[in-house]
């Protein structure tokens, strides 16, 4: 989309494209007019456009509210053209033209910034060096250096444009904006966000403290991450399968606790010797893994290393077979599943039941023989 601004005495022009019409990026337009002119027209002439006039009848008008508080902060008045009145607004409409043909026909470039910055330097350039209508014997560019002691003071602190989004982060810590996906962190699943947009950032916040910032991207379907978001994620998956494995392996062999402990004061790391004694409990079982683990803290070895070694004099004592771990497939362990038998009894009832019917049957039967 393009965005033309017009001075009506100099004819002077600014031009900006940006990707969409939507009333941020139209307002943005109005602020880097306003600043590449140094200040701000007392009178701004809208056409009947969406984003300026909402409705109109007769003579009564309903001005869009986000330019009328725009126009508020910077202290012009927004005045919209008659309908079906072309000569109220013939100047910007010969600008439009002027610039079809004398900018954007046969111009190349590499995106949209390089072709706003040669839209900038056409407009101070070229398009100021043209003759004034008004007065054939100077430039647009003069004319405006007159034009511009009559325009306003710009404010001192710019109206912050941000497009504001509520968005609803799903099981998963994404959030979706504009068509791509953008990384929370993973605390924030389930939860309503907000999402705070302007043209080169998006930021992310949960009430007023932003949790999350990126690059804005406008591709379809892309997936924005945060390094630190994607780690913190892993390391909690990780904690909690570390402290699902722990549960287990404290239920299963209550002196595993204070190995694990003694470990942890010497600084072992304590993931690999849970890992290990949890295989270890699946091979050799859970009495015999209390027993080794014992065994380890009466020598002061509280490493699972030592457990193995107990589990192995264990095993050669009493002359068994060395365990050995078989991989099943899901479908094949899912047949050795547990399966709760179901109550014998219900069957006995429907027995009883039938057994009921059919005496029933026999002696309506008898009844209608002796009819």
């Amino acid at each position: 989309m393009a965005f033309v601004m017009v001075l009506s005495y100099s004819r002077q022009i600014f031009l900006r494209f940006c990707l969409d019409a939507r009333m941020e990026n139209f307002l943005r337009g109005h602020v880097a007019a306003f600043a590449a002119w140094d200040g701000v027209p007392r009178v701004l002439l809208y056409d009947n456009l969406k984003s300026a006039v909402l409705e109109r009848r007769g003579d009564a008008i309903r001005f869009h509210p986000t330019l009328l508080g725009f126009a508020g902060h910077y202290r012009f008045e927004p005045r919209p053209v008659a309908i079906a009145r072309g000569n109220e607004k013939g100047r910007v409409e010969r600008a439009i033209q002027y610039v079809r043909h004398a900018f954007f026909a046969a111009r190349t470039f590499k995106d949209i910034d390089d072709l706003n910055a040669q839209a900038e330097a056409w407009c101070s350039g070229a398009a100021a060096d043209r003759r004034c209508p008004g007065e054939p014997e100077r430039t647009v560019g003069d004319v405006f250096a007159t034009e511009k002691t009559r325009l306003l003071a710009l404010p001192d602190n710019p109206v912050p444009l941000l497009e504001r989004v509520v968005v609803s982060v799903g099981k998963t810590p994404y959030v979706r904006f504009d068509l791509n996906d953008y990384t929370v962190p993973h605390a924030y699943v389930r939860r309503i966000l907000t999402v705070l947009a302007d043209p080169h950032e998006v930021r992310i916040a949960d009430g007023a403290q932003v949790i999350a910032c990126h690059p804005r991207s406008y591709d379809r379907g892309a997936q924005i991450e945060d390094p630190a978001h994607v780690q913190a994620l892993v390391d909690a998956k990780h904690a909690a399968h570390q402290h699902s494995a722990n549960d287990r392996l404290a239920h299963a062999a209550p002196a595993s606790q204070t190995l694990l402990n003694r470990a942890a004061e010497n600084g072992a790391n304590l993931g690999a010797i849970t890992t290990a004694l949890i295989h270890l409990l699946d091979r050799y079982g859970a009495a015999a893994l209390q027993d080794a683990i014992l065994d380890a803290m009466l020598h002061d070895v509280p490493h699972h290393s030592a457990v193995r070694r107990a589990l192995e004099r264990q095993r050669m004592k009493q002359g068994a077979e060395p365990p050995v771990a078989i991989i099943l497939p899901p479908h094949v362990r899912d047949r050795d599943a547990p399966v709760q038998p179901h109550a014998l009894e219900t069957y006995d009832q429907l027995k009883d039941n039938t057994d009921a019917a059919i005496t029933d049957t026999a002696n309506n039967s008898a009844s209608g023989d002796g009819d």
